[in-house]
């Protein structure tokens, strides 16, 4: 493997150094022409003559100076120059055809130029408004035929990784909108993967507000962004996807269907999916299909021991996603869900628990099927009143339906192997969960700049029903006092939970740059839990008596006041956030259990605050700082001094002195991005200090049973620091992007075992390199290496210390070379020295898919094999403070898949036979 990235990395330096004997270098600087001042991140870009399209761009530094390499090019070019609120700059030339200095190049402000008005010319690759970021899809080269993953992939300072997570210049995208409106879901994994880069015309990217700061137009308080997918108006007026349908062996199957609907303002999809490979969503891989793990994904196998992903699970999906402006002040959107699966897994396991008194050894084994059928309908209404006042109403409904089965078994001994407990189980049960919730929206401007107010009421009411029989025994071996526990019972479960809340608050502006709020939050919560269980009557054949030691009633009542003050100070350069509210709770609790009534009433006033700093040194250079102080109140299950015998092994009651967690919190961020050489770093650092953290605390008696409650630890703190550095280079045909990240951290925790305290100092460094490499229209290659060691130390333990190391290297190579065909490999090579030695610490998993396109594309015939070398692992360990625990799963094995898919598409006002889009040559 290390020969592999040694050849990678001479390849790529042959072949940039033999591109670069071809480029010139071009430089000039661009002024105010009044001011003569420097503008910084003006878009400088060459555009072909013949179709404007463009070849090459770059951004002017804080001195206005930029400076591209580009290759030869004899033919007429536009050099233009776009900066926001001025006119574009332009002019032609003959050709580039040898280095040039353009020297200063002015720029004339438009007179009416306002920050949210856009002068309507030539799109530039990259336009920088005052807190939004803009990029001209038309200016990226993708293939024809790829999805808008492909397409964020190629823009500057976007990475998206194997999970899909993406992040702009360091930092964490957790909203996508399409046209400003939610597709199926907000985090956009099916908009990505399902909607074709050739129909959009921008990407943009800002902070990430909450419905209540984007309608009363605060600065944002997130440490996220947000993207924003605008369709090309050309394409918003017609129909396109793809259905798609494969057969393998071991009676593997999968099928797709991806269809879409744009009208202008409307649009409607449908998504549908059906497979039994451990794809459980609706996002496809452009090569690999549904193919689990198909680029070595976290939810395709590849967890800590290899397959990581528990049994083989059947789905069966449906979606249909709607938007639309009913009237120019109402907007609409909505989805719904279907959802069905079955989980189907054997597990094995062995757990040592490490005792003061001595250690405990338990194997057990399960066999397991579990059945989920769900369906989730969201929608959401944004309504214009007037000038100052919009509405948006967002109600949620969700249903689903339970039922599995499990057999098991568990053995426990003694590090002398004398037999502590051994048990058996076969249990089967029904479920039933309904869920609604809403959120309305209220906010009103006034004409005083920045003065607001605004109104948030939200619901969320659960109502659960759920019905178990349970035939079990536990045989005890070292008390003969104590008796074996044998049971056949049926268990009923009603649970029902609402919680309703009003936030009012009204902004002031003091001056232009200072702002006081006001306000208050008012939250009303009710839970409550019936549980019956009911032993096996042999005389009737019914579960008719009633076992009330394992019955129990619940109920609890939280209500509070909490009156908030916040002041903003907003410069030209930072903007700071102080944030101050106090909570009055009464948490009422009550329990009946074996005919006694147990009442525990609770009165707090918990103090919160939190301190936000955002300074920008520059429009791409910027850093964070925020401390947050919390506290958290103690669940009614921890509080409450009632006996819970659910588990034969462990045996659970509250404890009703727990006090609130209290949390301090402090999180740094430091962002540069440089458009002008398209590289970027960031670093962060991180922080939180509990007191009076809850944990549990077990004691074991001879015969390995716990009793177990929970307590108050004080002095337990994390910390982690992390750094990212990206670059991406362009010559020609050829696109190299590389990176290099590294995340440490350190935790300081306290528990207990057998009622000893004990201190665990663990620490982690990760640090991982990446590229990938794009040769025009005809190769990728995608190398990447990820190191994670892990160490953890103890003190007043029967351990000193323990520590592992974990490999990851994966190589990933598309062709599509010759033409209509597509050659795809994902190769990843796994260590783990926290392995069991009882199972391999590595494994090869190599995915590989090949298709043919006809009929100019639209069909596509493939062949796909998952994990080639049939060496896919499902052996994982599990390294805690208390225990090691080793388990091996059922885990996909090597199947070979044979698939059809068919492209549809037909867009009104496209001309037909119309050139490909502007792309970077």
């Amino acid at each position: 493997m290390t020969k592999i990235y040694s050849f990678l990395s001479l390849f790529f330096l042959f072949v940039f150094t033999a591109n670069a004997q071809n480029d010139i270098t071009v430089r000039g600087t661009v002024l105010d022409v009044n001011t003569q001042l420097p503008l910084e991140l003006a878009t400088v870009y060459f555009t072909t003559i013949k179709d404007s399209t463009v070849i090459e761009y770059a951004t002017t530094d804080k001195n206005g100076d930029f400076r591209m390499n580009i290759k030869k090019y004899e033919k007429p070019v536009f050099l233009k120059v776009n900066y926001m609120g001025y006119q574009t700059y332009f002019e032609e030339y003959k050709g580039l055809t040898e280095s040039k200095d353009f020297g200063k190049i002015y720029l004339i402000e438009n007179v009416n130029a306002l920050n949210d008005v856009v002068i309507k010319t030539e799109a530039a690759p990259i336009t920088i408004k005052k807190d939004t970021l803009e990029f001209n899809a038309a200016s990226y080269k993708v293939r024809p035929d790829s999805n808008v993953e492909t397409l964020l992939k190629q823009l500057p300072g976007f990475d998206v990784d194997n999970d899909g997570k993406i992040t702009v210049n360091g930092r964490e995208v957790n909203q996508v909108l399409v046209n400003g409106k939610t597709f199926f879901d907000k985090d956009g994994a099916i908009a990505i993967k399902n909607l074709p880069a050739d129909i959009i015309k921008k990407i943009q990217v800002s902070d990430f507000k909450t419905k209540k700061e984007e309608l009363s137009k605060q600065e944002s308080t997130s440490d996220f962004s947000s993207i924003n997918i605008t369709i090309d108006e050309k394409k918003n007026k017609g129909y396109f996807g793809k259905v798609m349908g494969g057969y393998g062996t071991d009676d593997r199957y999968e099928a797709n269907v991806n269809l879409n609907y744009f009208n202008n303002k409307q649009k409607i999809s449908l998504l549908a999916s059906s497979n039994n490979i451990n794809s459980t969503g609706f996002s496809m891989d452009d090569v690999f299909d549904n193919m689990a793990g198909g680029r070595n994904s976290k939810g395709g196998n590849s967890g800590s021991g290899g397959g990581g992903a528990k049994g083989i699970t059947q789905s069966n999906l449906l979606g249909v996603n709607y938007s639309d402006d009913w009237t120019k002040d109402l907007l609409a959107m909505g989805s719904y869900n279907f959802s069905n699966t079955v989980n189907k897994n054997d597990s094995k396991s062995n757990q040592l628990s490490f005792l003061p008194t001595g250690n405990i050894i338990t194997e057990a084994d399960s066999k397991t099927r579990n059945e989920s059928t769900g369906n989730n309908v969201n929608f959401e209404l944004e309504y214009k009143i007037n000038r100052s006042m919009r509405i948006v109403v967002t109600p949620k409904l969700s249903q689903s339906r339970t039922n599995s089965s499990a057999i098991s078994s568990s053995f426990s001994e003694d590090e002398n192997g004398n037999a502590l407990n051994e048990s058996t189980s076969n249990s089967y049960s029904e479920g039933e969960n309904t869920n609604f919730g809403n959120a309305i929206n209220f906010n009103k401007t006034f004409e005083k700049k920045s003065r607001n107010l605004s109104f948030v009421f939200s619901n969320n009411n659960t109502d659960s029903d759920s019905n178990t029989r349970n035939v079990s025994e536990t045989i005890f071996y070292q008390d003969d006092t104590k008796p074996n526990d044998q049971r056949n019972q049926n268990t009923k479960k009603k649970t029902t939970s609402d919680s309703y809340s009003a936030d009012i608050e009204y902004t002031e502006p003091i001056t232009d740059s200072l702002r006081v709020r006001f306000g208050s939050d008012f939250d009303w919560k009710t839970s409550a839990n019936d549980e019956r269980t009911f032993n096996f009557d042999p005389a009737t054949q019914e579960y008719t008596d009633l076992n009330l030691a394992l019955s129990n009633y619940t109920n609890s009542t939280q209500n509070s006041v909490t009156p908030k003050v916040g002041v903003t100070l907003q410069k030209n350069k930072f903007t700071l956030n102080l944030d101050s509210r106090t909570s009055i709770i009464n948490f009422d609790n009550h329990s009946l259990y074996l005919n006694n009534a147990t009442d525990l009433n609770k009165k707090y006033a918990l103090p919160f605050a939190t301190a936000l700093l955002r300074y920008k040194f520059s429009r791409s250079k910027n850093l964070s700082f925020k401390y947050d102080y919390s506290n958290a109140l103690p669940s009614a299950t921890q509080l409450m001094p009632v006996i819970n015998l659910n588990n034969p092994l462990n045996t659970i009651v509250g404890n009703p002195n727990l006090h609130p967690v209290e949390k301090n919190s402090v999180n740094f961020n430091f962002r540069n991005y440089d458009f002008r050489s398209r590289s970027g770093y960031s670093v962060y650092l991180k922080g939180d200090y509990y007191d009076n953290d809850i944990v549990s605390t077990s004691i074991y008696d001879e015969s390995g049973k716990r009793n177990t409650t929970y307590v108050n630890i004080s002095g337990v703190y994390n910390a982690s620091v992390g750094a990212n550095w990206n670059q991406q280079i362009k010559s020609g045909a050829h696109s190299l992007r590389y990176g290099l990240g590294l995340n440490a951290s350190y935790s300081f925790d306290k528990g207990f075992t057998n009622a000893i305290l004990y201190n665990a100092k663990s620490t982690a460094i990760t640090p991982k390199v990446y590229l990938s490499y794009d040769y025009g229209e005809i190769l990728t290659i995608a190398p990447s290496y990820n190191l994670s060691y892990n160490q953890s130390k103890y003190e007043n333990y029967s351990r000193d210390a323990s520590s592992n190391v974990v490999h990851k290297i994966n190589l990933q190579t598309t062709t599509y070379w010759p033409e209509n065909l597509i050659w795809g490999n994902d190769f990843g090579y796994t260590y783990n020295s926290n392995i069991s030695d009882d199972f391999k610490k590595d494994f090869y998993l190599w995915n590989t898919s090949l298709s043919y396109g006809f009929f100019d594309k639209k069909l596509y015939a493939k062949v796909k094999v998952y994990d080639v070398l049939n060496q896919n692992l499902s052996a994982t360990r599990t390294i805690s403070a208390t225990s090691i625990r080793d388990e091996e799963n059922t885990v996909l094995r090597r199947y070979v898949m044979f698939s059809l898919a068919y492209k549809i598409g037909n867009f009104a006002g496209a001309e037909k036979g119309a050139k490909k889009r502007q792309r970077m040559e």
